[in-house]
């Protein structure tokens, strides 16, 4: 009998009873309020009259009037560079202990952006309330019993003056509390370990010494790592070494296009549970498995806007219009894409985190990543978002019955106009002539102003097919393997240039 698990879930399952249904609207209105009180002391608060905003008759619209929006580039040069000067109160109360590094998916460069104790307060408890969540999922009571392997970055963090640098998966993991730490995997030693290709050996290494019952991490990552142990340990699949393996939650990446690839490790089939958290916070996760839609945590620590996803409203850098409009949560409509507005206990304000969504349940809050502004293809107004171009993959590859894990394209400009150029990560053989038939057909279909686009100036589309490692050759050249690094989906035609070159380079 597993009386631990059964106790467990037990407490799992009546302390969800006791929190019952919370009022996302309400609980907004309550952050910002908290948000605003807190910072309205530090150069940013008196710099936009946090106090006058809190006398306001509606705080919420006299924010939006009142402070500018911000992308990375704007808040860093304007603001948080100050940090790095000694200055203490400048967005939020104090300094802070850390900083995420994270060159998201765009280029070499990192960002290094403020985590405070409060924020990694807020992360831990979003955490627990997705832990409390698992309740709705009916898992058996063995699983609450089997380890948890978490694949994020090093937690060797560096220090650097005051603070300490790493990626947010890093952070969060140097900091899980006391009580989860029996069940937390590889553990802190092999955690530690900053090479991605000697920390996955370690796993692979020690992988028969554990009972995984849950794996968490960026998709193509979790991959490697899940080939790397059935080939040390000669397996046919993954359930034949971790046998009670129930749970995957995946992370900031729509995990369709990896399905085909992730369900070939598998030895049987695994709850696959979404989670959204980015180095700015943790901002959704899947909270009931009839949806695959993530439930916004609202009241922690976060205030969301949402502008509604206008190509008017996006400047060529990927920032945001000042004059683009911002609903609340209590003005969002669903089934529409809006770009994704934060203000954090971390001292971001109105911060364009960079990613697109839409609402499939208005009144749950919960919510899809459709894409990335910077990742929304438009030229010669063929207007695709990152999520219409992983339904078109899925198509592809239920048409041709082939794996596609990664893959990138460009509006690319040839002698007789623009083609979409698309490279697909597989080892199939299939006919790139039929698969860009194929991906022609699908965009036609599922948008109308593609299909418009290519009775115009938008001549067609070319396919080229290269080995899935190419990409994470790629990515490790250009940033570094594992943690919180994304393939990009789309790109410009300059960094399309050194992608072809990298392609010729090493296929």
């Amino acid at each position: 009998m597993n009386i631990i698990g059964n106790f467990i879930k037990g407490i799992i399952n009546v302390t969800d009873k006791i929190t019952g249904e919370d009022n996302p609207i309400e609980n907004q209105k309550a952050v910002l309020q908290n948000l605003l009180e807190t910072a309205k002391d530090t150069s940013f608060g008196k710099a936009y009259a946090f106090e006058d905003i809190l006398e306001s008759n509606n705080p919420q619209q006299a924010f939006r009037d009142a402070v500018p929006y911000f992308d990375y580039n704007q808040i860093n040069d304007a603001w948080w560079h100050k940090l790095h000067e000694g200055q203490t109160d400048v967005t939020w109360p104090g300094s802070p202990d850390y900083f995420a590094l994270s060159s998201g998916t765009t280029g070499k460069t990192s960002k290094r952006i403020p985590v405070t104790d409060a924020m990694i307060d807020a992360i831990r408890q979003a955490g627990i309330k997705q832990v409390l969540a698992i309740s709705n999922f009916d898992l058996p009571a063995d699983f609450f019993e089997t380890g948890i392997l978490m694949l994020g970055s090093s937690t060797d963090l560096v220090e650097n003056d005051d603070h300490l640098e790493g990626e947010i998966s890093g952070i969060s993991a140097s900091n899980i509390p006391s009580w989860f730490s029996g069940y937390y995997k590889p553990g802190k030693e092999i955690a530690q370990i900053d090479d991605w290709d000697e920390r996955v050996a370690k796993i692979a290494e020690k992988a028969a010494d554990w009972d995984i019952g849950a794996l968490s991490g960026i998709p193509s990552w979790i991959e490697l790592m899940l080939k790397e142990v059935i080939k040390k340990h000669n397996l046919n699949n993954i359930h034949e070494i971790w046998p009670n393996l129930q749970v995957y939650t995946s992370g900031g990446v729509a995990f369709g296009p990896y399905e085909k690839s992730f369900n070939a490790l598998m030895g049987k089939p695994v709850t696959v549970i979404d989670t959204y958290l980015a180095s700015e916070g943790f901002i959704a996760f899947q909270a009931r498995p009839e949806t695959d839609a993530m439930k916004l945590v609202t009241d922690n620590g976060i205030y969301f806007e949402f502008v509604p996803f206008d190509p008017d409203y996006i400047l060529e850098d990927g920032s945001l219009a000042q004059d683009a409009p911002s609903l609340t949560l209590s003005e969002v409509e669903k089934g529409q894409n809006y770009v994704l507005i934060i203000s954090t206990v971390s001292g971001a304000w109105r911060y364009l985190i960079g990613d697109t969504i839409e609402f499939t349940d208005v009144e749950r809050a919960e919510i899809k990543i459709t894409g990335r502004t910077k990742f929304f293809l438009n030229t010669v107004g063929s207007q695709l978002s990152v999520n219409k171009l992983d339904d078109a993959l899925q198509d592809i590859m239920e048409t041709f019955d082939i794996e596609v894990p990664e893959y990138t394209l460009c509006a690319k400009n040839y002698e007789d106009g623009f083609y979409h150029t698309w490279y697909l990560g597989t080892t199939a053989t299939q006919n790139p002539e039929k698969i860009a038939e194929k991906l022609d057909e699908s965009l036609k279909a599922a948008n109308k102003n593609y299909k418009v686009a290519r009775s115009k100036a938008l001549k067609g589309v070319k396919v080229f097919t290269v080995n899935p490692e190419v990409f994470y050759g790629w990515n490790d050249s250009n940033k570094k393997k594992g943690g919180q690094v994304k393939m990009e989906r789309v790109m410009k035609e300059e960094k399309f240039a050194e992608w072809e070159a990298f392609v010729k380079k090493h296929q």
